[in-house]
Formats: structure tokens, C-alpha cells, sequence
């Protein structure tokens, strides 16, 4: 227990994963809590006059502990689960919101926070002091603090109550990934199956000692199984899979989840005096009502519908030749559009994957941050690891003074949820005259190595490590003065920015040149191939940004009205794909019950946010094209406005320092090949 409440001795204050044993976090988090509570007692009862440092400096600096307590924990419930802290997670989730509210609801401590608020114009505040008094303030009003006591002690319920349901959706979806297995037994049923997919799934089988190939719903398996295999009646077996989880009638069904969490998130906002759970969420974001969120994506799929509805007739008339399929289902849509790839290009996965070796794209993405950032990247082995797969990186500067700790996860677990994602261990902040340096990780599901062959990579998931790695360096190279303003703590819907500026490197022949060469020759990638990359990039652009505005459209779909009268989950969905959808609908399956981002993220009312971003990084990045892909002047204007400034100012004023002027929605239409120059 006592490993958490104190100091680690560790090198660079790193977490102690060696040391933690399951049975630590409960009485760990009980004392974290009980600390916290003193911490805000002290910043009440503090008799001097309120002023910036005894309340609103104060507070930000309050549950520490806590906060990196629950940043380990949370993540390796992600990253490296089991039973037993999925039940802790079931009992801490509760306890953590009750805290949040008894803090959020202290009027005493709200009054200390609105004296200070109410005199700020008196007051010789920094940008980012200003900043974080107006969140201070903001966060008590938003989380209830007018409320009267009634209510109050409602929104506590209703708080306690979605911190558990939310925890249990998540959970019940890996429990569904983890259950499905696709077994194949005869050899034939793996034509088209790439040499690298077959080998792993053998792998697999042989780890459960079973004869024959083991598929499953975890990406790196799930993904070349739809999109290679020749065989149509297995790929609508595992596509079908995949799109149940978490929607069968069994114990992990979540449409009664969705709807109860669709509809506790209304009526908090309807206690708080908004609309609806959309209005409460875009107060703190960029785009800021319903309306232009609607408008946004609306205007988006009007541009995008002509060009994805010739690509899907593209798409099918291709079907109908090669293999004489009169309609296109769900499970043909990646099959096909590889193969039609293939056709006008001459390129596919298999050709460009022993070019990127995974250990050849992590060095190509620390090249490329040293070459914007003067970041260098050094492996090390005396860092504790939460799992043997794990890599550990100091991360320095020019100078050599530490920049961050850096964390490498990039094969799937049976503990680990799908996907990928950044997050931190420990935020950057400043503190009593120290830099507290950050302790950042990424987490993906790559495909492992087997026994023949390195781990290589799909070039999707070569931009998925870019895409992870920006998130990371925004955290890496975080200079604020408060922990609640560091690093990826910024609107969510300018959050996208410096993870998809990354990807945009991949495409470029300059930085491929860095790390692109054969896993067996070391040749560099055949710039022809470079060239194929740059001219498929665009390539069912069209339906790709159809997909993601359904995904946005359904977000805020079940958030931006009143939810309580939808009984029906899948009927409601259909309404919402309506303007979207080429496909015919598959009635066994729906999106709700596994739509993780919404419902067990940070995505509710912000799905819109990743087109928003694109926005954003096919602005900026058109900066970069326009004076040279490394140019270090503009390197350093997106280091010193964009990545070491968190959400200190706002981030329009931050990306105007950066730009000279707002983002133009063209920059992405003409990137897209929706919209010529």
C-alpha cells in the first residue's frame, strides 16, 4: 500500500510497476481520497482573504496523488486488465465521482473561487492564469454549484451512476472481442490471406493448442481477414461478429447501457440549465453549439456525397465484373476497394509492409520529431514496465536535459482493449521552482512478430503509430505552469491536431526516405512506390468521409435532443446512418452497443472533432508544403504556439500565433480530392 503515498524511488520518479501488487490500490486509492479531502479543507478553512494562490492555484495543485494513483491504475485496467481490477475499477469509479462532486458541489470552496473570479479584472494575471481562473470557475458552475441542495444531491446519482454503467459498457465490450474466435481448419479456407496474417493466426491456435488458425476480432487479425480473404461466407461470419459485440442477448448486451447513459447525460444537463447533453459539452469546445457542429458536418456532406456515391458505383460495377456480385454487403466493401486499389494502382499492404518494419517506423517517427523538434529518443532498461512487450525511452533535448519518459505498447493482449491510443503517466507542471517532466505512453494493437518474420506493418498502421506519436509529442513537450492545463488538456475538439499533422509526414517522399527500407535488404522503398502512396491517398476518400460524418451524425444523434423517448437502439440508428449509408443494413448488427468513443471515452458530442481536426492539420500542414516539409522556422512556430502550450489560451488565439490566420475548410477538401486547387 504504501508504495503509492510516498515519493517513488524510481529513476525519474517513474511508476513502480514491479513493485504494485492488485491487492495495493484499494487501500491506496482510500488514503489518495482521504488526502485529497484534506487538501481542499485546507484551501477552505485558509482565513487570509482569497486570492489567486491560497484558491485557484491551490486547487489546481489539490489530488495529486490521486491523479497519478488513478492515471496508473485506469491505464493498465486499458492496457493489461483482469478480473480482479475490473471489479476494483467497479468500486474505485464510484468513489472517484463522489469525490469530484463533493468538490464540485463545496460552496464554501466555490465562494473562495468566485471572490477571486470576480474581481480578475484588478488582477496582473498571465494568459494562462486567466485561463485557468476562468476554468476554475467555470468547472464549479457546470458541475452544479448554483444548483440548490435537492438538486445537487441528484446530479451526485446521477454521476456515481454513469461512472459505473460507462465502466461496465467498456468492459463488456472486450469481454465480447475476447469470446469470438473464427477457427479454420481446412487450408483452402485461407486464400487471399496474406502470408504474415496466416502465420499469426497459426501462432494463435498453437498458443491454445488447437489444430489449424485462430482469427479473432482483435485488429491486426480482424482487418487482413475482411479485406484479403477470397472466401465470402466467412468474411459475413467474422464482419458479422464484429458488428454484434455487444448487442446479442447474453449478459454483455449494452443497448440497455447505451440508452441509460444517452439519457442520464440529458437530464444532467437539463439540471444544469441546457438543452441537451450536446449544448453542456460545446460550451468548452472550438466548434461551441449543436448548430455549427450540424452545420459543419452537413456542409461537409454535401461536398464529400457526390464523390462517395461515384466511388461506391465505382466500387460495385467492379464487383459485378470481377466476380459477378450483384450487390455489395457490408463484408465486401474492404475486399473489394483493396482489389480495386490493387487495379488502378498497383498496390497493396503486402507490396509496401516489409518496408516498414516496426522498429524502422518507431526510429522514422523519432527522426522526424528530432528533425522538427531537436528531440533525441534513447532506449533504456532501467525503467519498470507493466508487460515484457513495453519499450522505455528518455526522451532529451539539444541540451540533453529530460524532455519526457516515453512508453512504446504495440501488440494485442487478451487483457488489452483493441484499438489505439495515447495517454500519461505522470503530467508535465511546474512546482516550487521544479520542471516536473511528463511520462507519456502509447498504446496500439499491431500485428506481433512470428516466427519467421519482424512485425510489419500495414501502411494505415504506419500512420496510426504517426498519428499516436503526435498525441505523445504534444504531451512530451508540454511547457505550462499547471497540471490541469498541461500537455493534451485542451478542447477536444483541437485535441486531433497535432496527432493527424503527424500522419501527414508518411505521405511525404522526404520522410520516407528516413526509415522506409526492406526488413530483409535494407533497400530504401522505390520512390514508384512512394509516388503510388502519394496518388492512393485520396483513394474512396469520398466514402471514407461519409463513414466518419455517420459516426459524427449518430454521436450527436443520441446527444444533442432528448433521448428518453428512444426505445428502440437500432431502429434510431438506422434514422441517423439514413443520409450516410451505402451498404444494405445488417439487422443483427448495430454500432451503439460498441461505440466506445462516445460512450465509454471523451467523444459524446465531439465525434464531429476528428473532421474538425482535419480541418485544422490540412491547414497547417499546407504551412509546412508551402516553406519546406522541415522547415525549422515553422517547426518552431508549431513547438512554441501548438505543442508546449496545452490548453493554457485559447486555441484559436494559439493556432492564429501559429498561422497568421484562421483554418480554411478548403485545405482539406483539396486533400481530400473533393475539391480541385
Amino acid at each position: 500500500m504504501r508504495i503509492f503515498n510516498k515519493q517513488f524511488d524510481t529513476v525519474h520518479d517513474t511508476a513502480p510497476f514491479s513493485q504494485i501488487h492488485t491487492e495495493d490500490y484499494l487501500p491506496a486509492f482510500e488514503q489518495a481520497i482521504a488526502k485529497a479531502k484534506i487538501e481542499i479543507q485546507e484551501i477552505v478553512d485558509n482565513p487570509a482573504t482569497p486570492d489567486f494562490a491560497n484558491s485557484v492555484e491551490a486547487l489546481a495543485y489539490s489530488g495529486m496523488e490521486l491523479d497519478r494513483l488513478s492515471s496508473i491504475f485506469f491505464n493498465l485496467h486499458s492496457a493489461e486488465t483482469n478480473d480482479q481490477l475490473d471489479k476494483i475499477a467497479q468500486e474505485v469509479a464510484p468513489k472517484l465521482s463522489e469525490l469530484a462532486n463533493d468538490i464540485n458541489l463545496n460552496l464554501a470552496l466555490f465562494d473562495k473561487v468566485k471572490a477571486v473570479y470576480a474581481r480578475k479584472e484588478t488582477l496582473d494575471l498571465t494568459a494562462e492564469q486567466q485561463t485557468l481562473l476562468d476554468k476554475s470557475y467555470k468547472g464549479f458552475v457546470r458541475n452544479g454549484a448554483l444548483l440548490d441542495e435537492e438538486k445537487k444531491e441528484r446530479l451526485r446519482k446521477i454521476d456515481a451512476e454513469l461512472a459505473v454503467i460507462k465502466l461496465k459498457f467498456g468492459e463488456n465490450i472486450l469481454a465480447e472481442t475476447n469470446a469470438y474466435q473464427l477457427h479454420i481448419t481446412d487450408e483452402q479456407d485461407l486464400a487471399g490471406l496474406p502470408e504474415g496474417t496466416i502465420e499469426a493466426a497459426r501462432g494463435l491456435a498453437e498458443s491454445l493448442e488447437k489444430e489449424g488458425w485462430i482469427f479473432t476480432l482483435d485488429y491486426p487479425s480482424y482487418i487482413p481477414f475482411v479485406t484479403y480473404a477470397d472466401n465470402r461466407a466467412l468474411r459475413k461470419e467474422i464482419s458479422l461478429a464484429a458488428g454484434r459485440k455487444a448487442f446479442q442477448n447474453n449478459e454483455y448486451n449494452n443497448s440497455g447501457h447505451v440508452l441509460a447513459i444517452a439519457s442520464l447525460r440529458f437530464e444532467r444537463a437539463q439540471l444544469l440549465g441546457y438543452s441537451s447533453h450536446a449544448h453542456f459539452v460545446l460550451e468548452e469546445r472550438m466548434a461551441q453549439q449543436p448548430e455549427k457542429v450540424h452545420a459543419f458536418l452537413e456542409d461537409l456532406l454535401a461536398k464529400a456525397k457526390p464523390a462517395a456515391t461515384e466511388e461506391f458505383e465505382e466500387l460495385s460495377a467492379f464487383a459485378r465484373k470481377l466476380d459477378g456480385l450483384e450487390q455489395l454487403e457490408k463484408w465486401d466493401g474492404a475486399y473489394y476497394s483493396e482489389k480495386l486499389k490493387q487495379a488502378k494502382f498497383h498496390l497493396d499492404d503486402e507490396l509496401l509492409k516489409p518496408y516498414f518494419k516496426l522498429e524502422k517506423v518507431l526510429q522514422g517517427a523519432f527522426t522526424v520529431a528530432h528533425k522538427l523538434f531537436g528531440l533525441h529518443f534513447t532506449e533504456v532498461h532501467n525503467i519498470d514496465k507493466y508487460h515484457e512487450e513495453v519499450q522505455t525511452f528518455e526522451v532529451t533535448d539539444a541540451q540533453a536535459q529530460l524532455v519526457a519518459i516515453f512508453y512504446a505498447d504495440f501488440f494485442p493482449r487478451k487483457g488489452k482493449r483493441n484499438g489505439a491510443w495515447m495517454t500519461s503517466f505522470k503530467p508535465q507542471f511546474k512546482k516550487d521552482g521544479l520542471d516536473e517532466r511528463p511520462h507519456v505512453s502509447i498504446v496500439c494493437n499491431f500485428t506481433k512478430p512470428t516466427a519467421t518474420k519482424p512485425s510489419l506493418l500495414t501502411f494505415n498502421e504506419v500512420t496510426t503509430l504517426f498519428h499516436e506519436f503526435g498525441h505523445a509529442l504534444h504531451g512530451m513537450l508540454a511547457d505550462t505552469t499547471y497540471p490541469n492545463l498541461s500537455g493534451t488538456s485542451v478542447f477536444w475538439d483541437f485535441v486531433e491536431l497535432p496527432s493527424q499533422i503527424m500522419e501527414n509526414w508518411c505521405y511525404e517522399k522526404e520522410a520516407l526516405a528516413l526509415f522506409a527500407r526492406h526488413y530483409e535488404t535494407n533497400a530504401a522503398i522505390p520512390m514508384e512506390l512512394v509516388e503510388k502512396i502519394k496518388a492512393s491517398a485520396s483513394f474512396m476518400e469520398g466514402m471514407a468521409t461519409l463513414r466518419q460524418l455517420s459516426f459524427a451524425l449518430l454521436d450527436m444523434g443520441w446527444h444533442a435532443a432528448d433521448p428518453t423517448g428512444i426505445q428502440d437502439v437500432k431502429a434510431f440508428e438506422q434514422a441517423c446512418f439514413a443520409s450516410t449509408q451505402f451498404y444494405p443494413d445488417v439487422q443483427e448488427n448495430a454500432m451503439s452497443p460498441s461505440f466506445a468513443h462516445i460512450f465509454n471515452g471523451g467523444y459524446s458530442s465531439g465525434y464531429y472533432s476528428y473532421k474538425w481536426a482535419e480541418v485544422l492539420d490540412a491547414d497547417a500542414f499546407a504551412y509546412f508544403q508551402e516553406k519546406g516539409i522541415f522547415d525549422p522556422e515553422v517547426a518552431d512556430k508549431f513547438k512554441k504556439h501548438i505543442l508546449s502550450q496545452g490548453g493554457s489560451e485559447h486555441p484559436m488565439i494559439l493556432y492564429k500565433r501559429f498561422r497568421g490566420k484562421e483554418p480554411a475548410v478548403d485545405a482539406l477538401l483539396i486533400r481530400a480530392g473533393l475539391l480541385k486547387p
